[in-house]
């Protein structure tokens, strides 16, 4: 193994672990549990499968055209903290309240109105910005910086087998519904709640901190 291949393999090893670091497939999976509780399985494959294709395909595309992309639209990375800690913070609060969140519960009297919002459901918060939170856009600008196309492909394949595994545990995640009962799902969906509205509220501050930086 000549240096250049072990320098590569190396930050392979470390992209991944950074974005396993950050993205936390162990803590979403709890979180896909208490969004997608009521659901049947045919509907939590279809909304894991979505959310997390959708969230490749965004860092793909960031890895490949990084800021530009922020710099295109106008958008700034606090700016992005900010909507989407809202967003979290909103769903958050109705899970707290023991109910489903609008967001990603529909109205029963519209059974095809229906299945869209549950599906829905991959792309926002799931995708957007739960897995493919500013965290995980600024880590994929980052690891893609470097010179040559190297960085870029390493970057975009360590998120793909991250997402793999993402995948598995959410499906997982079916099997400690079975064994856990109704009221242990209240709960769950309650502390579920909990962590989304305090992960927005994380985020929130993480924007306005941003946007006002110390020193400034």
């Amino acid at each position: 193994m000549d240096h250049q291949t072990g320098s590569l393999l190396i930050h392979a090893a470390t992209v991944f672990m950074g974005f396993f670091a950050i993205m936390n497939p162990i803590a979403n999976t709890s979180i896909f549990i208490g969004l997608t509780t009521g659901d049947d399985v045919a509907t939590k494959k279809t909304v894991a499968r979505n959310a997390l294709l959708m969230t490749f395909v965004i860092i793909a595309i960031v890895a490949v055209l990084g800021k530009l992309i922020f710099e295109l639209f106008g958008i700034t990375l606090p700016a992005f903290r900010i909507t989407g800690g809202i967003l979290i913070f909103l769903i958050g609060v109705q899970m707290l309240q023991g109910s489903q969140s609008s967001v990603h519960k529909p109205s029963d009297s519209d059974l095809q109105k229906s299945r869209d919002a549950e599906i829905a459901v991959a792309v926002s918060p799931l995708a957007i910005p739960i897995l493919a939170g500013p965290g995980t856009i600024a880590a994929a600008m980052n690891f893609a910086s470097g010179s040559g196309t190297a960085p870029i492909v390493v970057t975009i394949v360590a998120f793909a087998v991250l997402c793999l595994i993402t995948y598995f545990f959410f499906l997982s995640g079916d099997r400690m519904i079975k064994y856990l009962g109704v009221n242990a799902v209240n709960a769950i969906t309650r502390l579920m709640g909990l962590i989304l509205a305090t992960i927005g509220t994380q985020m929130v501050i993480a924007g306005v901190t941003g946007l006002f930086p110390k020193g400034a």
